[in-house]
């Protein structure tokens, strides 16, 4: 399997608030996203969820998010397909890739990307469908790479995504609805 270390490593320097981050959140989602699957008994490998949700985001140190300590000078909304490019530069498996390109909100419509300003290329499938890509979208909607990075609850998620539309708010439902255990409701 591919090694998300390396990836890590290379991008995020040991010792700096944007690593820590990084870490802690990815971590979380990580963590996270195992335990739904070990409780739905979903058919994916731990491994294969830990590297997806390790490098879900790891594109984010290419935007300007000062508040994150990410200083690039791309759009903040460009970090999911800027981060799949620079895995698939670094030989990672695809699906790991599309995880990356595939998670931001609840995944983007057409739509959603002519609202935002086109900032995206639409030559591209930024929905997560696969099983995969959408056990990593839901599990990262618990956690913010700001302020107290502590896990949301249902109804702040909801409130959240509310700022982009119901249809945000609907697909997330419809994730819950697939992976929420007696806990998570």
């Amino acid at each position: 399997m591919f090694d998300y270390h390396t990836v890590i490593d290379k991008y995020y320097p040991a010792e700096t608030p944007l690593r820590d981050i990084y870490t802690r959140h990815c971590r979380s989602v990580a963590d996270k996203a195992l335990g739904i699957a070990e409780k739905c008994q979903l058919p994916l490998s731990a491994q294969q969820i830990e590297t997806a949700a390790m490098l879900h985001d790891i594109g984010i140190f290419i935007t300007d998010a000062p508040g994150i300590h990410c200083h690039g000078t791309a759009p903040y909304l460009t970090h999911g397909r800027l981060g799949a490019d620079l895995l698939r530069s670094e030989g990672a498996p695809e699906e790991i890739a599309r995880v990356a390109e595939r998670h931001t909100g609840t995944g983007l419509t057409p739509a959603d990307i002519l609202r935002f300003g086109g900032l995206l290329p639409d030559d591209r499938s930024y929905m997560p469908t696969t099983l995969l890509e959408l056990l990593i979208c839901y599990a990262d909607k618990f956690f913010s790479k700001n302020g107290d990075m502590q896990e949301k609850t249902i109804e702040r998620i909801r409130a959240s995504l509310a700022k982009f539309g119901p249809d945000s708010v609907e697909r997330f439902e419809t994730m819950h609805s697939k992976f929420a255990t007696p806990e998570f409701q």
